[in-house]
Formats: C-alpha cells, structure tokens, sequence
C-alpha cells in the first residue's frame, strides 16, 4: 500500500495496516519492564446481548456487523472477555488513532509530578520560545489539553485540503519539526480558553513540550514513569513524524490489547505503578472530566445532542443526576475508526475496543459502543 493512502485505507485493508503501522513509518520502541502485572480470568461467565439497527443481538454478531477487530473487558483486574477478530491476536500491537492523546495527557501529570513542568497554567511558550509571536503566544497547557486554545484549526481527515491534512504531509513528508512548523503558522480566531475546537495537531504540540521539559523522548518516557513500571507484557511503539524524530503526538501509540487495559488499569490505580505515585494526587480525576470553570467543554455543550463532556484529553461521561445509564462518572479515550478505552471507575471497569469503522467517524456508532459498555457494567456488577 502506498503510505499517502493510510487515512484513505479501505475496510478490509484496515486490519492489515492497523497492526502493522512500523512497516509504513519511522517508530520508536517503548520498552516494557522485567515484571508482568497479572491479568487472571474473571470467574463470572459474561453473556451479552446489544441493541442494533432497533434489535437485539448477541456479542458475536455485534463485533461482526461493527468490524470489530478485539475486545477486552476487566473487571476489578480480571479479564471477563477477550476476543480477536479480523486476523488479530494476543500479538498483535494496534494502531491508537487519538487514544494516544489520552497517552500524551497522562504523561504531563507525569511530569508535573516530577516538576519538570510547573502547572497546566504555564505558559505554552515558556517550554517552545518558537511558538513566540504566534497565535499559541498567550495559550496555557491547560487550553491545549482542553482543546480551547482560541486557534484555528480543520479537522477533516479525508480532506486533502484541510489543515489535519497539511499536518499529514508533514508526516508523509518525513519533515523534522513539520508538525509545529504547521502549527506555529495557524491564525487564531478566539480568546484561549472561550471556545472547545477538537485539534489533532495541538496534542502534538503537548508532546512537543513535554520533550522540552523532560529531555526524554514520548516513547522513552512512557517507557520510564509507566510501561516498565506497571507491568506491561510487551513492548510497544510509537510512531515518528521523521526518522529518528519527534513522537507524532496527536496519536500515533500502538499495543497489544491487554496493554491498552493494562494502561486503563494504571488510570484506574489513580496514577500508582509499582507502588510509586506517577501522577500527582487528584490528577485522573481532573484530568477525566469537564472543569467547573470551562463550560465550553462542559456535558452537552460540546456538540448539539453529545452529551459528553470534555476533560484533559479524556471524554466524560456525565455523574450524578446527568448520569447515563450504567456510565456514572465514566471516561474514555476515543480514536477514528473505532478506537475505544473506556474506564468506568465507580464499576472497576475498563474496556478496549479496536475497531475497522469503513470512515472515521459513524454517528450512531458510538452509541451503540456505549450501549455495549453499559451492558457489560451491568452484567458484571
């Protein structure tokens, strides 16, 4: 396949390409540690039927008319289903989309607690001097882990003209620095802070900064503060904007599917591996959900009739008597074409989901994901 057709992939090619992705671009390996944190078998045998197209339909008919290509489901740590589809296996390290920027979030809070950066209110341009005299001259980390920076930005991901698609050339293009070059010539159209604009680009220059801050490298510091140290069961990779550069930030992380649950373990663990504290105290809780004072990206505020909410990089659930039904104060990580990491902490719950969507965004698909996530709380509960 040629490499400018990656964001144009057909169905059927999908699976192939989105466990293989270190064929088609530069990676860097993310090393795993000596111990595995143990995910034994859930006792409870877990029968699930889900709602689809006005019926009802058992699990294995859903992952087929939904190209699912895996499925795993924790529950307290103990895997209550694991499935591989559509020529994937307990191997296989799979393409994030944008829950790699959930990713990039978690590691600020590592290095926050670190002290390599001082608070989500610093200044952007305080870690980026390049960034000065910018549209991001202004701008906090905290507008861009919200995404409400005020800058302009197009997020259309077969559009060969749109700004996601300048930032794609950058990365077809093997361009070093590329990505922030795009970035640092983008106008601004509103106050930081007063507006939520979904921008793949910004999570890149999250990234960005957290390699000033912390001398290291995304993969190297994941690596580091979470993967060897939580106990992940295989190495991972990221993948590169150029050869031997930076870490493609707005998503571009690819794990087994036990690892993905197993990074949803660690978020459910608040931020501790290996019984030391990764993430400062209170950090997953603001991080997972909308802030009181950013009612642009409260519950419902940020698309007509999405209910959800928006936090640090993570999408919320709302809790308490907004609650959806079986997601009280849930949160996920969401990537194009399916991608799912749903963290339900009140249930001890987490859930991976790969996906092969036939485009990017399906609407109603989501909902019928959020319908089986639910189910399954349910069921386990």
């Amino acid at each position: 396949m040629e490499f400018d057709r990656i964001m144009n992939m057909t169905p059927e090619e999908q699976p192939v390409i989105n466990r293989s992705r270190d064929r088609y671009f530069p990676i860097r390996t993310i090393t795993r540690g000596t111990g595995i944190h143990p995910l034994p078998r859930h006792p409870q045998a877990l029968d699930l039927t889900v709602p689809l197209q006005r019926r009802t339909v058992g699990l294995e008919e859903f992952m087929a008319a939904g190209r699912t290509a895996g499925l795993l489901i924790l529950k307290d740590g103990r895997i209550a289903h694991e499935s591989y589809r559509l020529g994937t296996d307990e191997q296989s390290r799979w393409h994030s989309y944008s829950v790699g920027k959930s990713v990039v979030s978690t590691l600020i809070g590592a290095a926050i607690h670190q002290g390599h950066i001082g608070s989500v209110e610093d200044p952007v341009t305080d870690y980026l001097p390049i960034l000065r005299g910018s549209a991001y001259e202004g701008t906090t980390i905290r507008h861009l882990l919200q995404m409400s920076s005020g800058v302009f930005w197009e997020e259309g991901y077969r559009n060969g003209q749109s700004v996601f698609a300048r930032m794609y050339d950058a990365i077809r293009e093997g361009r070093d620095g590329g990505i922030l070059e795009v970035m640092r010539g983008l106008p601004r159209v509103a106050e930081p802070g007063s507006k939520f604009q979904y921008k793949t680009g910004e999570t890149h220059v999250l990234g960005e900064i957290l390699h000033a801050a912390t001398g290291r490298r995304l993969s190297d510091y994941l690596s580091e503060r979470i993967w060897s140290r939580f106990g992940m069961e295989s190495d991972g990779f990221w993948c590169l904007e150029s050869a031997g550069g930076q870490e493609s930030g707005g998503g571009a992380c690819n794990f087994t599917l036990r690892d993905y649950g197993r990074f949803g373990l660690f978020i459910l663990a608040d931020g501790i591996a290996g019984g030391e504290r990764i993430l400062p105290e209170g950090w997953v809780e603001e991080a997972s959900h909308p802030r009181r004072d950013s009612p642009q990206s409260d519950y419902g505020q940020i698309e007509k009739g999405w209910p959800l909410g928006y936090g640090y990089q993570w999408w919320s659930f709302p809790a308490g008597k907004q609650a959806l039904e079986n997601h009280d104060g849930a949160f996920t990580g969401i990537g194009i074409f399916g991608q799912f990491l749903y963290i339900n902490p009140k249930e001890r719950v987490v859930i991976v989901h790969w996906g092969c969507w036939p485009d990017p965004w399906i609407a109603g698909h989501e909902r019928s994901l959020f319908a089986l996530f639910g189910n399954a709380v349910a069921a386990l509960r």
